[in-house]
């Protein structure tokens, strides 16, 4: 697949068929995307791929605790600033208006909240989440490497014919991925990311995205 085809085709995509995945396709995907750029070649990722049973039993244990009310743990770090202002604020609102109504939540239904965490915590029926954990010692540089990492993974796996979710709401329940995958005190959860194959049939989401001339400055040029 050309790079462009796979940035233009990548989206957070919310409804997986159940597909299996081949750990051959998973491994050639993980042993590419480690040519991401890593400042200093530090190279910080930690992750851990869950599918099978253990995967069925995470999702068991994070939606019951969706539909039990549970809060989730202490957060280890904001998924957003506590305040968002314009233009950030109005583009969160547009695509979480985007998602709910392509997932047939209505915006006025009162348990929307506990219905969009409830098709989280199921990894919209994904047969693979792969879950990137940091070192507790790295800091914002070796985040935003994991991110370029993540984006690696994402953009190989287009090109497998998969696709993806990032998902920072497992940190919410990072205990509970934690008993999982075994994952040590000194690791903090960055995400999850769900893969598979898109379910067929269904609403397809795609946000908008900024215009070019909002978000780049050309200087010299």
């Amino acid at each position: 697949m050309d790079v462009y085809e796979a940035v233009n085709s990548r989206r957070a995509v919310r409804m997986f068929s159940d597909e299996p995945v081949s750990k051959e396709v998973l491994e050639r995907v993980l042993t590419a995307a480690g040519r991401a750029p890593s400042s200093g070649n530090l190279q910080p990722w930690h992750v851990y791929v869950v599918t099978g049973e253990p995967l069925a039993e995470l999702k068991r244990r994070a939606t019951a605790r969706v539909l039990a009310g549970d809060p989730g743990d202490e957060r280890e770090f904001p998924m957003y600033p506590a305040e968002l202002t314009s233009p950030y604020l109005e583009r969160f609102s547009a695509a979480a208006a985007q998602r709910h109504k392509a997932l047939g939540i209505k915006r006025d239904d009162a348990a929307r909240p506990k219905k969009m965490a409830a098709l989280n915590s199921d990894a919209f029926g994904a047969p693979v989440v792969l879950f990137c954990y940091l070192d507790r010692s790295m800091g914002p540089g070796q985040w935003g490497d994991a991110g370029m990492y993540l984006q690696t993974v994402m953009l190989l796996l287009r090109a497998e014919g998969l696709h993806s979710c990032p998902q920072v709401m497992w940190t919410i329940y990072r205990e509970t991925v934690s008993q999982i995958v075994g994952a040590d005190e000194g690791l903090v959860l960055f995400c999850g990311v769900s893969v598979g194959f898109e379910e067929e049939g269904v609403p397809r989401l795609r946000s908008g995205r900024a215009d070019m001339a909002e978000t780049v400055r050309f200087i010299g040029v």
